[in-house]
């Protein structure tokens, strides 16, 4: 089997969507799930319709439009403000999307009525992360004129916390969103449809017992992929936290020296490493390299110890365990190193399902996983 390979096992996904679906339909919120992390893949979309998304959710028009050409069917959302040289195709290609800027709702409204369409907007308010978002007191304005635009149709408001700036979702903003969306249905006489509070990291703040207010919708990506909530990285209970590995072939294993020798400048990448005198050790080399993943995000299986990478090599010291050359080690993943993989045209993408109906089209399915009821 070819490597560096990306291993996702549908049915491990499937199994944490459908726990995050029901167990936040108990607190009345839907859950759109999020494939911009996976290159928009069919697979993994299709696998999360069944586990009972609402809708699905990705920041790129492209991968909208690779989901709408493999028959994915499914609302759709652009989470990512449209930008205006993609009006167009955002309004073919998106039943829904994301928006902080009246010029480009302005224009999609053109490409709508030209398109004989409608389409959905969701306004973003900033509520301190200071990433996208119509300021608190601009948001009225902006409501009334949307309303304005032929063709368009508000379908609610939503923030966005804990991506840039690391700010948490909590009782406070989360209230403060509440509280807007009531205000705009009081003073427009709207009943908003969607009021989209965030992303994984607002579990954390879900599963506290508080009042959930208006909020009926998140958006979840990483903690469908990789199990785990996004403030601190913990493990959600229940979710499976190793769905996708990612597997690299050894091409050189020998005894080394630990510390280079000769005078030394600046790698190819900028650094200036300092290393430690160890003494020998068994080096190995893998055909994987910083222009295929982010190597800062991968776990290594115990007894293998990452120490440097170039573009194509990562150099690992195996211990007490020398490496043979051909063999394989599966590393875990953050989702940093998965956007990167999965985005990286040199690492193949294998899915692993005994679900027949989400076997891969193009790719090779592997049915060795042990069969799991899920919902």
């Amino acid at each position: 089997m070819t490597a560096p390979r990306l291993e996702i096992d549908l049915d491990k996904i499937h199994h944490n969507a459908c726990t995050l679906v029901q167990r936040l339909a108990h607190r009345g919120i839907a859950v759109t799930g999020v494939t911009k992390a996976t290159l928009g893949s069919p697979e993994i979309a299709g696998t999360l319709r069944r586990a009972g998304v609402r809708a699905l959710g990705d920041s790129r028009i492209e991968n909208i439009e690779a989901m709408r050409g493999a028959g994915v069917t499914a609302t759709m959302i652009l989470i990512r403000a449209p930008m205006l040289s993609q009006v167009n195709r955002v309004v073919a290609g998106a039943d829904v999307s994301f928006n902080t800027e009246l010029d480009v709702i302005r224009e999609l409204s053109t490409a709508a009525r030209e398109g004989n369409r409608t389409h959905g907007i969701v306004l973003m308010v900033e509520l301190g992360d200071l990433r996208e978002g119509i300021m608190r007191g601009d948001v009225e304005s902006i409501v009334r004129k949307t309303l304005c635009f032929p063709n368009i149709v508000l379908k609610g408001i939503g923030t966005n916390l804990a991506c840039r700036s690391g700010v948490s979702p909590d009782a406070r903003n989360m209230a403060e969103l509440s509280a807007l969306a009531d205000s705009i249905d009081a003073t427009f006489g709207t009943v908003l449809e969607i009021v989209s509070g965030g992303n994984s990291a607002n579990l954390q703040w879900v599963f506290s017992g508080t009042d959930t207010g208006r909020i009926n919708d998140l958006r979840l990506g990483e903690s469908i992929l990789l199990g785990c909530e996004t403030l601190h990285r913990r493990p959600i209970d229940g979710l499976y936290t190793d769905a996708i590995t990612l597997v690299a072939e050894v091409i050189e294993a020998n005894i080394k020296p630990s510390r280079p020798w000769g005078e030394t400048a600046q790698t190819a990448f900028g650094e200036v490493p300092t290393v430690a005198d160890r003494g020998p050790i068994s080096q190995g080399i893998l055909a994987l390299g910083r222009q295929d993943v982010d190597l800062d995000g991968l776990g290594a299986p115990r007894g293998i110890e990452l120490l440097g990478a170039s573009s194509d090599h990562l150099i690992v010291d195996s211990g007490r365990h020398p490496l043979t050359v051909g063999a394989e080690i599966a590393f875990t993943l953050n989702y940093s190193a998965l956007v990167h993989a999965m985005t990286s045209p040199f690492v193949a993408k294998v899915f692993k399902s005994l679900n027949v109906q989400a076997a891969d089209r193009t790719l090779e399915v592997e049915h060795e996983v042990t069969s799991l009821e899920f919902c």
